[in-house]
């Protein structure tokens, strides 16, 4: 049987201790409890109009919204993760007490979210070495080590490329990232813009990219040490949709999730899911 109102549970989520997790069973206790693990299958387990509290961070946000995002779920976040950047663009506090009372009885509202050839994302969509960056970082970040060397490969011997844009916005050039950001920061809180979710388009900008080495210790330390600081970007651009061509063809990321390679559409569009937000 379907629930109408559930719990999700990440133990991914640093935040999540033992305490807080009491917490929140006690908090939701009419809510059907799931754990991360079940999030491939949540689709199965809620009717098309529940109520779907997360308590986690991005990662476990990201994987929900995407089993959920043809639903008219409503869903209240209480950020536990290292970096929240989707649940700071909404102003969703970070302390527990406050981000309860949100999820419980915030506004539900509809907001933007992005698709990048097809794959949906909370934050950001980056082609080239942002990318790569960010894979990287994420990994940094979990300790997951297995592959890393893989990615610092990838980091290191990213080149510039030349890209072409149409629709929404025509133009051309080289770069070593095409950044699209949906949020002020993502992955490892590296700024990305001023947009957030509230608005009705996403943010387009040309990063140049500094030394390989720079970007791979900046990655390293926003994820390891919590030190962040701006990566300098061109002009920024807003748009709802876009065609990106490049040459040779680049990798390209959904948050931290492979979205193929260029040509690449990205495309911004308001969700039919609803999230809880501060009613002021």
């Amino acid at each position: 049987m379907r629930t109408a109102q559930l719990l999700v549970l990440s133990s991914r989520a640093g935040g999540l201790i033992s305490e807080i997790e009491a917490r929140l069973r006690q908090e939701f206790a009419d809510h059907t409890v799931v754990r991360f693990g079940a999030v491939k299958r949540i689709g199965t387990l809620v009717t098309p109009n529940a109520k779907v509290v997360v308590a986690g961070g991005d990662g476990t946000l990201g994987a929900v919204v995407r089993q959920l995002v043809d639903t008219r779920c409503r869903i209240g976040v209480i950020p536990l993760g290292t970096f929240n950047n989707f649940a700071m663009s909404l102003r969703v506090p970070a302390a527990l007490d406050k981000a309860i009372e949100v999820a419980k009885s915030g506004r539900a509202r509809s907001v933007t979210l992005g698709r990048a050839n097809g794959v949906v994302f909370l934050e950001a969509c980056a082609v080239g070495l942002f990318g790569e960056t960010i894979r990287l970082g994420e990994s940094a970040k979990d300790r997951r080590l297995r592959g890393i060397t893989a990615k610092i490969r990838r980091v290191l011997t990213a080149r510039p490329f030349q890209y072409e844009l149409s629709r929404d916005l025509v133009g051309s050039g080289t770069a070593m990232s095409l950044v699209f950001s949906n949020t002020f920061s993502t992955g490892i809180q590296l700024p990305v813009g001023d947009s957030t979710p509230a608005d009705r388009d996403l943010e387009f900008s040309v990063h140049a990219g500094s030394t390989h080495l720079d970007i791979a210790g900046r990655a390293l330390a926003s994820a390891l040490l919590a030190k962040h600081r701006e990566e300098g970007a061109g002009q920024v651009f807003r748009f709802r949709k876009l065609r990106v061509v490049t040459k040779p063809r680049v990798r390209a990321y959904a948050d931290h999730v492979p979205a193929g390679y260029t040509p690449l559409t990205v495309s911004a569009e308001l969700s039919r899911l609803r999230f809880f937000v501060p009613r002021l």
